[in-house]
């Protein structure tokens, strides 16, 4: 069996693992790379439809806010890589952007995740990064004076272990929860990983009926709200503002979605109008006073109990009315699970962030062990936040370490 020494040693080759091994190498560190798959970046090109939402155009306070409970840890890695400064590192690396509505969204020009994990590979060898493919690490453990990652036919010993091994979500992609029960096994604690921003799952056939429907709603589960488009799917809701709430159902905290189709107007408003519509000569009828669409309006009628898809409005009663004007504005939508890691863009749950320190990404208690990336308890929603995640907690913990080996 082969062992090999260096100062650095990052296991995970992702997203957070190629911003690492660069940042690490181009400060003279000697960065070795062991990633299981047999490429660098394997999730990186599923990412955004293959389109890699790269980052956000908001800034440091703006983004941290989206992490909720999370949002004082990841502030620190924030300020020293901002989502502008890390457009601009892709910018310098070949890979020129642009942005997108909803949430300020940044992308390659080239809408091609294969081009930045390309960018990213290229840009961590060109800085003397190391990297060894197609190796499984099996443990890891504490030696005198640094660490030890054991793979089948050898081992690294290393100053610093760089652990980004990612989650679970998009298991095909390697990402299968590797990092673990090497984090349980140093006493550590995880929080229960599942699926996050990932479809959802319904049981009720009017939510499958409307399949392929997309519509601009606000997304309700608890105190949290998503004003961002829902789609109706065939298993039931997909869409960023569904997804971005997934969490809770996939804990089994919640069984019920509400949806605000009229998120521009208020409840109250709603009720005058219909009232008002209704005492309005020849009276017009739902359609032209609720702008949806044919196959949504209809639903909402026939769970309203009107009679008809498109009544007039002096033919709806005060009973019907108020069932009308609830589903219009809270929407409940059954749900009974999500789709699970294979459809997850990210996992929520990981290594609780009250081990980490957040401003240098060293686990307390164990010195020389740095843990970053989606391996964290951090979730942010859809719009290339976790993206930026994966950049800054890599820099800071590359910067951190360059700095205790200088």
């Amino acid at each position: 069996m082969a062992t090999f020494d260096t100062q650095v040693c990052i296991i995970g080759a992702g997203a957070a693992g190629l911003w690492a091994a660069a940042a690490c190498a181009e400060r003279g560190l000697q960065t070795w790379v062991l990633e299981k798959t047999k490429r660098t970046g394997t999730k990186i090109l599923s990412s955004g439809g293959s389109r890699c939402n790269l980052t956000t155009t908001l800034g440091p306070k703006a983004t941290a806010k989206h992490f909720g409970a999370g949002h004082n840890f990841i502030l620190p890695a924030l300020r020293n890589l901002t989502p502008q400064a890390a457009r601009a590192h892709f910018e310098a690396i070949g890979v020129a952007t642009k942005t997108e509505a909803d949430f300020e969204k940044v992308f390659p020009v080239s809408d091609s995740a294969l081009q930045v994990q390309k960018a990213m590979e290229r840009h961590a060898r060109a800085m003397g990064a190391t990297f060894r493919v197609n190796t499984q690490v099996t443990g890891i453990s504490a030696i005198p004076g640094g660490w030890k990652a054991e793979f089948k036919d050898g081992s690294v010993t290393c100053q610093k272990l760089l652990l980004c091994v990612g989650g679970q979500s998009y298991p095909a992609t390697g990402t299968r929860g590797d990092g673990y029960p090497w984090l349980r096994a140093l006493g550590l604690k995880v929080v229960h990983p599942v699926p996050a921003l990932v479809p959802l799952s319904s049981p009720i056939g009017w939510v499958r009926e409307l399949s392929g429907v997309s519509v601009d709603a606000i997304a309700k589960v608890g105190k949290q709200t998503r004003r961002r488009p829902v789609l109706f799917t065939h298993k039931g809701l997909s869409g960023p503002g569904p997804m971005d709430l997934s969490e809770p159902f996939a804990r089994g905290q919640a069984k019920e979605l509400l949806l605000d189709l009229l998120p521009d107007q208020s409840w109250e408003a709603l009720r005058e109008d219909l009232m008002a519509g209704a005492q309005r000569p020849g009276s017009p009828r739902l359609a032209s006073l609720v702008k949806l669409s044919r196959r949504v309006l209809e639903t909402v009628a026939d769970l309203s109990e009107l009679g008809e898809a498109n009544p007039k409005l002096n033919q709806i009663n005060k009973k019907q009315r108020h069932r009308l004007v609830e589903n219009l504005k809270a929407l409940r939508v059954p749900i009974n699970g999500t789709l699970g890691f294979t459809k997850a863009e990210v996992t929520a749950g990981g290594l609780a962030l009250h081990q980490v320190d957040r401003k240098t990404m060293q686990v307390h208690g164990h010195p020389g062990l740095y843990v970053f990336g989606e391996l964290l308890d951090l979730t942010g929603p859809i719009g290339g936040f976790n993206f930026q995640a994966a950049w800054s907690t890599a820099q800071l913990a590359a910067e951190s370490v360059a700095k205790e080996l200088k």
